[in-house]
């Protein structure tokens, strides 16, 4: 029989029913050299080695019960992470979040699978996934969705090889060019200079872009496309699709803002369900996993799903955090219990808002009429322009957070963006709603004419020019020159205003004055400028070429 030696010092409560709370006994002063859980006393038929997870009690999620019953267990705990259940986690902490996240913050233990070789809970919660968001298969990801646009990217892309994709995507997929070595064909999305905002990409485009390359003998690894954009601005990706797949090209979305699309009549229709091959989505988005969760999902036979395998093994972390990949789970189910009339709530307060807003003076609202090639917008995102104001959307912001505790998700030179979600109340509404009347109404009369911002017709992704592949720009020699002097040089850094990270600077790209202009006049506003090394922008990194 095996024995079991015990120093008493915490009294750990680790039954995690929704409504039990954890407590803990103060640790007697002789005992704080030594944090070891007092043991629970054995019962007749249990043995100190505790049994894996072998099935689910309830009809909770896999992964999720998993981690419950892990949680559970009355083991002497001689493994990762540092603080052992909690035990020695920092105070400052947990008296703001309480001990119940260190409890269910546990290693790769058997009974909670492997990310990388999944054959129990994380396999189920998995295959679960894939059935709800209609993919072949679907992988959980801890590093978020520019871990899933890096993987797609070095899945399909091999050194040397093309991928054509709009000029505005996110960073991550310039970053996962470098770690793939594939050299970018751009295509330079629509651009609307009154709101100053990029819409999306036509399948005549990617058609231009295919017919180009094959001039030279060439022919694309990928396509990739963003859609929805930040703004909720979707491209039409069933033509694209169709267009890409005669030609025996894969299909990347980065569908980062879309999770939810797709799961209402109202909204449009999901990447999966339009022909892509890759989808990469950040399920916190707009559901509710935890931040930094995402999913990749991979339909139809293009893609190689063994090398999508590795790429993920090589980009996620061996310690994965089974608190985000439980909430992976989670908001799987939770969206799957009603997924017809999920969204019902948070689409008629978005029409609310909508309305109520286009009825303010001197505000304007961004439509699918600002575009002549919008497929449609995300009914869950506003972006509210303040032109007609005087007022930049930096001015806006700093009036609504500060007079009025209202925040924003996305802050630009002439707009600012709001998301609508799951766990948007009507009081937030009407609270948005009477901030930017309040707004309208003191600015008209104060006859506010700040002209700076608005009559400037920047357009940041008009004329680009490449002169090395994102890679070998990362590796190459570079030196630090004086702003003025860095004009129609090669760039060593990637800038961007942040959000959206959205790059106005690429690496290997030629420094133009029109991209100067354009950080220049977003940072005089109050942008924050990613990325570059000097946050002053007095000097640029160039590549010595």
């Amino acid at each position: 029989m095996i024995s079991t030696f015990v120093t008493p010092t915490y009294n750990v409560t680790v039954k995690v029913d929704s409504m039990e709370t954890v407590t803990l006994e103060p640790e007697k002063e002789r005992d704080r050299s030594c944090r070891v859980e007092k043991a629970r006393p054995a019962k007749k038929d249990e043995t100190l080695i505790s049994k894996p997870h072998a099935s689910r009690r309830d009809n909770s999620p896999p992964l999720v019960s998993a981690l419950k019953a892990s949680a559970e267990r009355n083991a002497a705990s001689f493994h990762f992470p540092g603080h052992n259940g909690g035990r020695a986690a920092p105070s400052s902490l947990t008296q703001l979040i309480g001990m119940r996240p260190y409890i269910h913050d546990l290693p790769e233990l058997p009974e909670l699978d492997n990310l990388f070789s999944p054959e129990g809970p994380i396999l189920e919660a998995q295959i679960e996934a894939a059935k709800l968001f209609g993919s072949s298969e679907t992988w959980f990801l801890v590093g978020g969705t520019t871990c899933g646009i890096q993987a797609a990217v070095m899945a399909t892309c091999s050194p040397g090889e093309h991928l054509i994709l709009p000029r505005n995507s996110h960073i991550s997929v310039i970053s996962a060019m470098v770690l793939a070595g594939a050299i970018p064909k751009y295509i330079a999305p629509e651009y609307n200079c009154s709101w100053e905002i990029a819409g999306g990409v036509t399948p005549v485009q990617v058609e231009e872009a295919i017919k180009e390359l094959e001039k030279e003998s060439l022919k694309p690894a990928a396509v990739l496309i963003t859609s929805p954009t930040y703004h909720g601005i979707c491209s039409n990706l069933s033509d694209i699709s169709e267009l890409c797949h005669s030609n025996g090209i894969p299909v990347i979305v980065d569908e980062a803002h879309g999770a939810h699309l797709g799961f209402h009549p109202y909204m449009p229709p999901s990447a999966l369900s339009q022909g892509a091959d890759i989808v990469v989505q950040s399920t916190h988005k707009v559901l509710c996993s935890l931040t930094q969760s995402s999913m990749l999902h991979m339909s139809g036979d293009i893609v190689d799903r063994e090398k999508i395998c590795r790429c993920l093994q090589t980009l996620q972390s061996s310690s994965p955090n089974y608190l985000l990949l439980a909430s992976l789970d989670a908001a799987r189910d939770q969206l799957a219990k009603n997924p017809e009339t999920f969204f019902n709530g948070a689409l008629e307060l978005a029409t609310e808002a909508k309305s109520l807003i286009e009825g303010i003076a001197g505000i304007s609202v961004l439509d699918s009429s600002n575009f002549t090639n919008c497929s449609a917008i995300d009914p869950l995102r506003l972006t509210i322009g303040f032109s007609r104001l005087g007022l930049s959307g930096y001015e806006t912001d700093e009036l609504l957070d500060g007079d009025h505790n209202v925040i924003c998700e996305l802050v630009e030179n002439k707009s600012v963006t709001f998301a609508i979600n799951l766990g948007t109340c009507r009081e937030h509404i009407q609270r948005l709603v009477i901030a930017l009347k309040d707004i309208s109404s003191q600015t008209i009369l104060k006859h506010t004419n700040h002209k700076s911002a608005i009559d400037k017709k920047v357009t940041p992704f008009a004329d680009f020019s490449i002169s090395l592949n994102p890679r070998d720009a990362f590796f190459s020699r570079k030196k630090r020159v004086s702003i003025g002097e860095s004009l129609e040089k090669v760039s060593g850094e990637l800038i961007c205003p942040y959000p959206p990270g959205i790059p106005v600077i690429i690496p290997g790209e030629i420094i133009t004055q029109r991209a100067l202009d354009y950080l220049l006049d977003c940072k005089s506003k109050g942008a924050l400028i990613a990325g570059a090394s000097d946050l002053l922008l007095s000097s640029l990194v160039i590549c010595e070429v």
